[in-house]
This record gives structure tokens, C-alpha cells and sequence, in this order.
């Protein structure tokens, strides 16, 4: 039987597989979306439990000003920006250009 946590990291899950090439969201953003307006620490924790899903694209989210400050928890720290570069996505200083521009906010993207 899974635990609330494990049924919430599912959720976050099942958000951030959705997350487009090329777009980024926050941890606050996908709390928020899953109803859980404080929750983004919690999201965070999904985050770095993610790293062994292949499924699940944890690169794309970052922190609110769309820093890469999950970077610490991919080998090596600097595959979190490489994979977004990838994408498309630029990043400096460790952070995204245009955040605003390639932010996708999963409370106007999905229909709940």
C-alpha cells in the first residue's frame, strides 16, 4: 500500500511528464496545480526522487525565478543544463533566459 507521499510524488509525476520540450515549470507552480499551494518543497522532494525515472523529465523544473537549483541532484550537476540547452532552452548564470517566455504554468496548460 503507498503512502500519501508516494500517491503526491505520482502526481508530480504525472505533471511533469506533461511539461513540453523546450518549456520549464517551478516546484510552486505544479504545488499549486495539485492544489497544494505550500507544497513546493514537497515537490522538490519528488524532484530529486525522480532521478532514476526515465519517464520523468525533472530538468524542466525549476525554482521560481527560474533558477536550476535541483542542478545539485543530476551527475554531474551540469547535465540538468545541458539537457535543457538541448531543448532549446537558454540558460545563464544558472538561470533561464526569458523565464516568463518558456514558463508553463500547469494551472493555465491543463484542464483539472
Amino acid at each position: 500500500m503507498k503512502t500519501d507521499k508516494e500517491n503526491f510524488f505520482d502526481l508530480v509525476y504525472q505533471v511533469v511528464r506533461l511539461i513540453p520540450k523546450g518549456r520549464v515549470s517551478s516546484y510552486g507552480a505544479i504545488a499549486n496545480y495539485l492544489g497544494a499551494k505550500s507544497g513546493a518543497r514537497t515537490v522538490g522532494y519528488a524532484m530529486n526522487a525522480a532521478h532514476t525515472l526515465d519517464d520523468v523529465p525533472a530538468h524542466r523544473v525549476v525554482n521560481s525565478k527560474g533558477l536550476l537549483t535541483g542542478k545539485a541532484h543530476f551527475s554531474p550537476p551540469e547535465k540538468m543544463q545541458r539537457t535543457l540547452e538541448a531543448e532549446g532552452v537558454i540558460i545563464k548564470n544558472d538561470q533561464v533566459v526569458n523565464f516568463q517566455t518558456v514558463f508553463w504554468d500547469p494551472s493555465k496548460e491543463l484542464e483539472w
